[in-house]
């Protein structure tokens, strides 16, 4: 059975989830379009703030989601600082060659990184998949046949793990044992593959029968369970993220947590 978390609603899950997705690419932009390291150090930490404070998940949670975005921000950066080209060598060992050039556009990569982890993190913790996929049909127009279908396939996702541990429960009574190697690689990929698959096809295919009953093909005008409109909320998140980011830039050219700004020119100045 899938497991509900359990999450305190915000104002920030009442936004309307259309609007908060084009919120969401405008913001994804706005990172990958700015090169100043302090600026992506500012909107770093007002995420990882504004993640504790308005997902509605406790703080225990949201910082276990965190660790592996660490990791990423980790990988993602040494692997410039320690290979990358520079002038100004600061250490030197074999092929690992770390200079001031490569140490700065390793930060300024990993910042990128990890704050667009950061923006989609908190759009899918503030979202909910069933009335996002309501949203775009009723506000972007996306015909009902694709957003049902894609609803059921997020839907038969937990189903797949459930009926995944039932097999391996069940082999695991009938006393079947596993052999190592890639014998028992391939051995175990069978027993647990073909059965799986040809589960989710059978439901797939009464899937697909249920919604041409629906005449999903056909009807052009349908109606709604859920209806999804518009509210004050809408005006404050925009709000919200031009107060964030206008502080974030500020305070990156006033108070600078490193002294270089713009790797693109200042560090081969």
């Amino acid at each position: 059975m899938q497991q509900a978390w359990d999450i305190k609603e915000t104002w920030l899950h009442r936004v309307n989830p259309s609007y908060k997705l084009l919120l969401s690419v405008v913001l994804f932009l706005l990172i990958l379009l700015t090169h100043n390291i302090n600026v992506l150090a500012n909107t770093t930490w007002m995420f990882v703030l504004l993640l504790l404070a308005c997902s509605g998940h406790p703080r225990s949670r949201v910082l276990l989601l965190l660790l592996p975005f660490t990791i990423l921000f980790v990988c993602s950066m040494t692997s410039m600082v320690f290979f990358g080209k520079g002038e100004t060598t600061w250490f030197r060992f074999g092929l690992i060659h770390v200079t001031e050039e490569s140490f700065y556009r390793g930060v300024h990569i990993g910042l990128k990184t990890v704050n667009m982890a950061l923006a989609g993190l908190l759009f899918a913790l503030t979202t909910r998949p069933v009335m996002l996929f309501y949203s775009l049909m009723q506000q972007l127009k996306i015909p009902p046949k694709y957003a049902y279908s894609f609803m059921a396939a997020f839907r038969l996702m937990p189903m797949i793990l459930d009926e995944f541990r039932t097999l391996r429960m069940a082999l695991k009574v009938r006393g079947v044992k596993e052999k190592h190697g890639p014998a028992g690689w391939y051995g175990k990929l069978r027993r647990y593959a073909i059965p799986l698959l040809a589960q989710s096809i059978r439901r797939a295919q009464r899937i697909a029968v249920a919604m041409e009953a629906k005449r999903f093909m056909a009807v052009k005008q349908r109606t709604f369970y859920y209806a999804i409109g518009w509210s004050r909320v809408d005006l404050l998140w925009p709000v919200l993220l031009a107060v964030l980011w206008t502080a974030a830039v500020w305070l990156g050219w006033n108070l600078p947590f490193f002294s270089v700004g713009d790797v693109r020119y200042e560090i081969n100045s």
